[in-house]
């Protein structure tokens, strides 16, 4: 459980937040001042998140911030300020602050960058192993898999992680791009300084530009203050851009920008700010065929592509998958508190012949419902859900085709029914629809009303009263 450590001299704001904060799920402890904050750390004190007010007696939030970062220059720090305050709180961020929080507190939008700032401080500190591990231990989170394909993925990584280069990773949905590039990250030379992960396909466009550069007050309509972007917020560390590929043609030319110049401009504003990041770009969609729609900047391309990594998919790396489940097991059982001592023959079958669209994710996802509704100490075939169960009987890509065949004969039928209400201006799709069962049931059936009644699932009198509604004759 996450644990968050609240600096304010005011009592009654540290016990409402300490209560708030509780009822959310997660470990609180409570300082009034600096000196405080300091004897925790001392005393061993670790916490994910440090909520620090800046305006204090004696020692100031801004010269607290500063003694916390250089005890653990990786601590994940916010800031409040009360409202025109605002230039301490961007001076609180050139000194390393994660952001910063007005007062008084607007709960969605604290709590909205509290959990972001937990993401971003399990990102730094959860360290990433890539084969030959130093240390088996479950400490951290590993990439797992031996196949030769992933033995290539560990000596890129190897290669590009020590050096300061812009890193493209392409691969599926699923195939682990965000734990390629936090192992990168934490065998980098940034290692002690920020990790920032933005999804570039979950922000709505209108709001991506300001959420990676940031904006002035009255930039738009709704900025009511100044605001920090991911790029300031990375500074001296690293970010990792996921679906880039989905990223607005005009916000890529900014980002070369950065790339080139080492400097961006907040909306609304005309100050140029030097930022110094790392970028790790990640993607699931062809890059080059982008650049040839024109989707794709070129020359974005080819600052990122300096040192591509390429995952493969799971169903290119099959062998991977009992190491890969082995894996999810001991994980997922310590977490779910269950005793779980492996899987069964046959259930691992079904995982082998499973072809895995969702990939590694799937995979994980899937052990980890088998282990909540396991009542045993082994996993077994019924625990897995019916998609992977059917795949060993029919083959998951055979019913895909069946699926997209019943689809085109759909689209087809119901092509024929809006010529036949056309035809018809009196009668509704569902009526056509009626009318066409019941002819071919009364053709299949040379005319027998009983046996074209049974196949339709309704009476013989309901039968031949529809037929005399729609106009049909035994021997049309």
């Amino acid at each position: 459980m996450p644990t968050i450590l609240i600096v304010d001299d005011d009592q009654g704001i540290r016990y409402s937040l300490k209560r708030m904060f509780e009822e959310k799920g997660l470990d609180t402890v409570t300082a009034r001042n600096g000196k405080e904050t300091l004897e925790l750390l001392e005393q061993g004190l670790t916490p994910d998140l440090a909520l620090v007010d800046i305006v204090m007696p004696g020692m100031s939030g801004l010269d607290l911030l500063e003694a916390i970062k250089r005890k653990d220059p990786r601590a994940v720090v916010i800031m409040a300020t009360a409202h025109g305050t605002t230039d301490r709180a961007i001076r609180a961020m050139k000194l390393g602050a994660f952001d910063y929080i007005q007062k008084p507190f607007d709960i969605p939008q604290m709590w909205e960058t509290v959990q972001k700032a937990l993401d971003a401080a399990k990102s730094i500190r959860t360290p990433v192993a890539y084969p030959p591990y130093k240390d088996e231990s479950l400490a951290g989170q590993s990439i797992v898999g031996n196949t030769p394909k992933m033995q290539e993925v560990y000596k890129t990584i190897g290669q590009i992680a020590g050096k300061d280069v812009n890193v493209l990773l392409m691969g599926e949905s699923g195939t682990g791009k965000e734990l390629v590039a936090r192992a990168i990250y934490h065998h980098s030379q940034r290692n002690n300084y920020p990790f920032i992960s933005i999804n570039c396909a979950a922000i709505p466009e209108n709001l991506l530009e300001s959420e990676l550069f940031g904006h002035e007050r009255g930039a738009f309509t709704g900025a009511d203050h100044r605001r920090i972007g991911k790029f300031e917020q990375a500074n001296r560390g690293t970010i990792f851009l996921d679906e880039i590929g989905d990223m607005p043609v005009h916000v890529q030319a900014k980002i070369l920008r950065v790339i080139q110049e080492g400097e961006i401009q907040r909306l609304g504003g005309s100050d140029t700010i030097k930022v110094d990041v790392r970028l790790i770009a990640a993607t699931n969609k062809d890059i080059e065929a982008g650049v040839r729609e024109g989707w794709f900047r070129e020359d974005l391309y080819y600052r990122l592509n300096v040192l591509p990594v390429q995952l493969p998919p799971l169903r290119e790396r099959k062998d991977d998958i009992p190491k890969l489940a082995g894996y999810f097991i001991t994980r997922f059982k310590k977490e779910l508190n269950k005793e779980i001592a492996g899987i069964r023959p046959d259930a691992m079958e079904l995982l082998m012949n499973y072809h895995w669209p969702g990939n590694v994710r799937e995979l994980e996802n899937t052990i980890k419902r088998a282990i909540v509704i396991c009542k045993g100490n082994e996993l077994l075939a019924e625990h897995l859900p019916g998609r992977i169960r059917c795949a060993e009987t029919i083959g998951i890509r055979a019913a895909e085709e069946l699926m997209d065949g019943l689809e085109t004969l759909l689209d087809r039928l119901f092509e024929k029914i809006k010529e036949a209400v056309k035809d018809n201006p009196g009668m509704d799709i569902m009526s056509a629809l009626e009318k066409g069962m019941i002819e071919r049931a009364v053709q299949a059936t040379s005319g027998n009303k009983l046996q074209a009644a049974s196949i339709l699932g309704i009476n013989r009198n309901t039968l031949r009263n529809k037929m005399e509604r729609y106009g049909i004759k035994e021997n049309d």
